[in-house]
């Protein structure tokens, strides 16, 4: 369960979030959160929130972003960042040294069960070295958050068709779409 001030570490990316305003501080507004990426990061998935928008402050370091169809540009300490709904985007570190950002998602929805459910699984070694599930996982993961996001490609309608025929074989051999061991 997420908290003011708890830290979460995906120990596969790297990538380190402190939750600084959590869905339960703000009645659901709001996800407020500092994220620290090291060096040399992948870049993840492209991705995007059916219903939430995103706001970055880059507090140090640099922050590569990749936005739909644009170009790819690096945002540096001071400078700010806002992802529209439905927006496609990734974002990772390619530079050196860590990067800090300040991280807020507007509507909170289930974001935090979302990463402490990926973070978990990477914690487990049930991903692969860039931080991504099988597609059993996904499948079932991905359904239980397809309100908080959704990869980019395929298309959603193809995913949803081909989730729903793997969600039951994942069921069956044991996978869950989150873990309560995750969430505590």
């Amino acid at each position: 369960m997420a908290y003011k001030n708890k830290v979460i570490i995906n120990i596969v990316t790297g990538q380190e979030i402190k939750f600084l305003q959590t869905s339960e501080d703000t009645a659901g507004k709001l996800l407020e959160m500092e994220s620290t990426y090291n060096s040399r990061s992948k870049e993840p998935a492209p991705h995007y929130h059916p219903y939430q928008e995103e706001d970055f402050k880059v507090i140090s370091g640099e922050l590569t972003v990749r936005m739909g169809g644009e170009a790819i540009r690096t945002l540096k300490a001071g400078d700010s960042l806002h992802i529209s709904v439905n927006k496609v985007h990734s974002m990772w570190n390619a530079g050196e040294g860590k990067t800090v950002v300040n991280w807020q998602v507007r509507r909170a929805l289930n974001t935090e069960h979302l990463l402490e459910t990926m973070i978990g699984l990477a914690a487990d070694g049930r991903t692969n070295s860039e931080g991504m599930p099988n597609i059993l996982q996904i499948a079932l993961t991905a359904g239980k958050f397809s309100n908080t996001l959704r990869l980019a490609t395929p298309s959603f309608a193809v995913q949803s068709i081909l989730f729903s025929i793997l969600k039951p074989i994942g069921w069956l051999l044991g996978y869950r779409p989150t873990y309560q061991k995750y969430l505590d």
